[in-house]
């Protein structure tokens, strides 16, 4: 890896490269501590260091950072140009008719993920129950990778020894596999991608078993502009589609490119329209935002991804973590759960399975909530298979707050003949055509209404 930096008093700009990846970062020198960010991302540092013995030492987002001084011959190598294929639309895999659930590893674990920890969260999603409640993918994420053989055919590394083995015990749970690559030369993390090789890699995938795959945008920024994404998207679809497996094509470039516009026609099954998720109240409510121009795209075997959940990894109270499910359901969102499966609380478990909830997000008509502000509170409305809609009414503000739902507000045929809280399990009652109630700081009101 190379940094590149110049200064200018406390200020601080330049690159941050590695082998067929680079970004532009700024930041500032405050003695001898520098924190540098990249532009997606101006509230969250890209990397912390100090400047100790002429090295710089820290860390850059969860990995261990150690820099010395180049040399005049220091360099790093580019890579061929391989011009991305012709337009052209790529079939429906059939998959992911609901939004797709799951775990993956990085929000817990990161560059930590092994073997024996994949094991562990396939023995553990079947006896949580989580399997039960419909979590049926173990997704690795980043740093799996080793390198390419003679052939080019890429392997894992030491972490992971046999992946068609790990394929096949996760399967005898009962369970899918989920793998990670990106279509650039390198992964975020700097583990070999797939470009140049993604017929070869889709193949490999095949073999071993693999039902899922998180494709990331990373190091491709530094070969391609953002005018090629659908062909280098469409370039994996076709590969995968090839296999004759049925794998789901999660596509992860950040919302990049008006992606839900063309993100059916590369076979892709979900596509994030964000940037990474923090366990943070303001993170995760900025990603959910992010949602509300996409929900035209939301469908049967195509998913807007605001990222995963970070339920259950402790910087959210219940109430917020309860919040961060109510949007994703209401959203039609994937379902990933980023926390340690081998010991959630009872308050965790009953937030990732309550079974209501989770109808919403999978009910089949597909629908993605739209919301309306007022104040404080915020009201997303979704409607339902069955002709009736759920509602999450969003207490963003400090302090509870008393919150009205008007059944004229609603796209209802009808009156209003039941009316249940998802979150207490109790059914509840519209008077004179309304229901109100007060809502604690941060927390949500969730309720399927129907006219039956």
């Amino acid at each position: 890896m190379l940094l590149e930096l110049k200064q200018n008093g406390s200020e601080l700009s330049g690159t941050f490269k590695s082998p067929g990846f680079s970004l532009p970062v700024n930041g500032t020198a405050q003695g001898t501590h520098v924190t540098l960010f990249v532009a997606k991302h101006p509230d969250r540092p890209f990397l912390q260091a100090d400047l100790v013995n002429g090295n710089l030492q820290g860390m850059r987002g969860r990995h261990t950072f150690n820099a010395t001084p180049a040399g005049p011959n220091d360099d790093l190598p580019t890579v061929a140009y391989i011009a991305p294929p012709a337009i052209q639309p790529v079939p429906w895999n059939g998959l992911a008719k609901t939004p797709p659930m799951g775990w993956n590893s990085w929000n817990l674990f990161a560059d930590k993920v092994d073997d024996a920890t994949v094991r562990t969260m396939a023995d553990a999603m079947v006896s949580s129950g989580m399997r039960d409640a419909g979590y049926v993918y173990i997704n690795i994420d980043d740093t799996w990778e080793g390198v390419r053989d003679a052939q080019g055919n890429i392997q894992s590394n030491h972490k992971f020894p046999d992946m068609k083995a790990l394929a096949d015990y996760v399967h005898s749970k009962g369970l899918k596999l989920g793998i990670y690559s990106s279509p650039g030369p390198r992964t975020c993390a700097g583990y070999p991608g797939s470009y140049g090789h993604e017929e070869q890699d889709a193949k490999t995938l095949a073999a071993w078993g693999i039902d899922y795959l998180k494709y990331d945008w990373c190091s491709a920024s530094t070969v391609y502009q953002e005018k090629d994404l659908q062909a280098v998207y469409q370039k994996m679809g076709a590969a995968l589609r090839a296999t004759g497996r049925p794998i789901v094509f999660s596509l992860c470039e950040y919302g990049l490119g008006n992606v839900g516009s063309w993100g059916p026609q590369v076979s892709g099954n979900l596509w994030r329209t964000t940037g990474d998720i923090r366990d943070a109240w303001s993170s995760m409510i900025g990603n959910i935002e992010e949602q509300v121009p996409t929900a035209q795209y939301a469908g049967p075997g195509h998913w807007n991804d605001p990222d995963m959940l970070e339920i259950g990894n402790g910087h959210m109270t219940d109430d917020e973590y309860r919040t961060h499910m109510s949007l994703w359901a209401l959203t039609a969102a994937p379902l990933l759960a980023g926390n340690d499966l081998r010991s959630m609380s009872e308050a965790t478990k009953s937030i990732l399975m309550n079974h209501e909830v989770l109808a919403v997000d999978q009910d089949t008509l597909g629908k993605q909530a739209s919301p309306v502000k007022n104040g404080t509170m915020e009201t997303w409305v979704k409607p339902l298979a069955d002709g009736g809609v759920a509602v999450g009414v969003v207490n963003l503000g400090g302090a509870a707050a008393t919150a009205t739902i008007a059944q004229t507000d609603l796209p209802l045929h009808g009156t209003v003949k039941k009316a249940r809280n998802l979150w207490t399990h109790a059914d509840v009652k519209f008077a004179n055509g309304s229901y109100s109630a007060e809502i604690p700081s941060h927390a949500t009101l969730l309720l399927k209404v129907s006219t039956r």
